[in-house]
């Protein structure tokens, strides 16, 4: 265990832990852009500054370890000052239309401006001025937006490992990109959308909620991804009784805020008009709806007058692994082996 202090308070972190860390154990803030505990630390915002006794630079809280005996201090005007110049750096190359902006209130850009009384930049000179991309049927990249943090493109190779992003070109032209600037279409993007789950700003942003809720007017669901058995932990949001967005849940001990494609952005097929809303039966040659009661009266009511090789069971792969356990005990338990799976390829 190494122990140091910060803005006065002693703490004890285990060898190897970060600045950051430690300053989390004790609940101080440090801000940050660049910075995803579950990535390696890139240093890149430098946003996290602080002041380290005997040191002759700020350091990045994320990425320097802790060392014996150090004393940190997070909260000083040399420090205030390098975050509000890296601010108006960063606001000087960044569009200012936060009324509109899909990110306004879950912007840390925007947040940390307000923070720190951040209302404009004083520098002036060329600006980025790129299309924005609309041609992507998932999301939409707003390049102009971009604050060059990383946490898209390390999420894509370290945790994804699909590897389909990363910067290119060079000084005030570098932006994030696939190789040879194509589209995400050609490149091998498997859009499981955490790019967008981990942008901080409105840099990419999903169709799927264009327009459809403020941030602060979402609430936020958790439950269980239903496009295969995986069990993939999802965080839906939620306006008016309505799903309007969906992301990876980190806390989902199964998937840890991983997703697929369809598990991100397949979800027209929740409020669709020809979803099934009550089980349908047979009646005089047409199908009728029927309530739970009377279809599962009618279902027990064949099955008692059969023996258990007549019978067969047929599964789903929309439901989860512990329900298809539960499906082929009931029919082994009746008798019967005759057990299939629409997803036995």
């Amino acid at each position: 265990m190494i122990t140091l202090t910060i803005n006065g308070h002693r703490v004890e972190v285990e060898a190897g832990s970060t600045i950051l860390e430690a300053a989390e154990k004790l609940g101080i803030f440090i801000p940050t852009l660049c910075h995803d505990p579950r990535f390696t630390p890139a240093g890149a915002c430098r946003m996290c500054l602080v002041e380290v006794e005997r040191a002759r630079a700020l350091m990045a809280a994320c990425s320097v370890p802790v060392m014996e005996g150090m004393a940190v201090h997070t909260d000083t005007e040399r420090v205030h000052a390098a975050r509000k110049e890296n601010l108006r750096l960063l606001l000087a190359n960044h569009p200012l239309d936060c009324l509109t902006c899909e990110k306004n209130g879950d912007c840390r850009l925007q947040e940390y401006c307000y923070r720190y009384g951040i209302a404009e930049s004083d520098y002036q000179g060329a600006r980025k001025e790129y299309a924005l991309d609309e041609s992507n049927p998932f999301l939409i990249r707003d390049l102009n937006k971009c604050v060059l943090c990383g946490l898209c493109v390390r999420v894509c190779h370290e945790i994804n490992g699909a590897g389909a992003i990363d910067f290119t070109n060079r000084g005030f032209y570098t932006k994030v990109a696939p190789a040879f600037d194509d589209a995400l279409e050609a490149s091998s993007c498997v859009f499981c959308g955490m790019c967008v789950d981990v942008c901080p700003v409105g840099a990419l942003t999903p169709k799927q909620g264009l327009r459809r809720g403020r941030p602060w007017e979402l609430q936020k669901v958790r439950t269980t991804c239903p496009f295969c058995g995986t069990g993939c932990g999802l965080e839906l949001s939620v306006k008016d009784d309505r799903v309007v967005g969906v992301k990876g849940d980190p806390a989902s001990p199964v998937s840890r805020g991983q997703t697929c494609v369809k598990g991100r952005f397949g979800l027209d097929f929740l409020h669709s008009p020809d979803r099934l809303q009550k089980p349908l039966m047979r009646k005089n040659g047409e199908m009728v709806e029927a309530s739970w009661e009377e279809a599962l009266s009618l279902i027990a009511s064949k099955m008692r007058g059969l023996r258990g090789r007549e019978m067969a069971g047929f599964s789903s792969a929309r439901a989860t692994n512990e329900e298809n356990y539960l499906f082929q005990k009931l029919f082994r338990m009746l008798g019967s082996n005759n057990i299939d799976h629409c997803a036995r390829l």
